[in-house]
């Protein structure tokens, strides 16, 4: 069983009992989402710090993180891609005073395995607090403050595009 602290902690206990078997300090502040991967060999935890943190599903050991300039409310990993989607932004309190535009309320997409920003997609009004690829990898949908609940799909840009290395 996986579990967040609002420290930043998470760690996983044994199925009976609770007994902690392996805590990771990654995060600095509340982690705000954990999904698996499809085939859930991966876990990605996203966290008010700015980053989401990418770990082995099996042994909880850090593999990968990736940095933005606003807190991450979600986080989920590609079912077909290379790839990581951010969401978050602004604290909903702060949106008031400020222009939409200021927000960063874009969803935004990372490499996973080199830790780069590689895309963004515009459409909420507040900050995007949950995330989700279809199983088929064909869409994905996000969740925001604004009260909308966006589905997209992919053009085939997406799918023809490859990463230079």
């Amino acid at each position: 069983v996986v579990s967040t602290q609002s420290t930043g902690s998470s760690g996983i206990n044994a199925e009976y009992g609770g007994e902690r078997l392996r805590v990771d300090h990654s995060h600095e502040s509340l982690i705000k989402d954990l999904q698996l991967s499809k085939d859930r060999t991966m876990l990605i935890s996203a966290s008010k710090d700015t980053t989401a943190k990418l770990f082995d599903a099996k042994t909880f050991h850090f593999l990968k993180s990736y940095k933005t300039d606003r807190p991450v409310n979600s986080a989920a990993i590609s079912p077909i891609k290379h790839h990581i989607l951010l969401g978050g932004g602004q604290e909903a309190m702060e949106v008031t005073t400020s222009h939409a535009k200021s927000g960063k309320f874009e969803a935004r997409f990372f490499h996973l395995i080199f830790e780069e920003e590689i895309g963004r997609v515009k459409g909420h009004f507040g900050p995007i607090n949950t995330l989700a690829f279809h199983p088929n990898g064909k869409q994905y949908s996000s969740g925001a403050e604004d009260g909308y609940v966006r589905i997209h799909d992919f053009d085939q840009s997406y799918y023809d595009f490859e990463y230079d290395f």
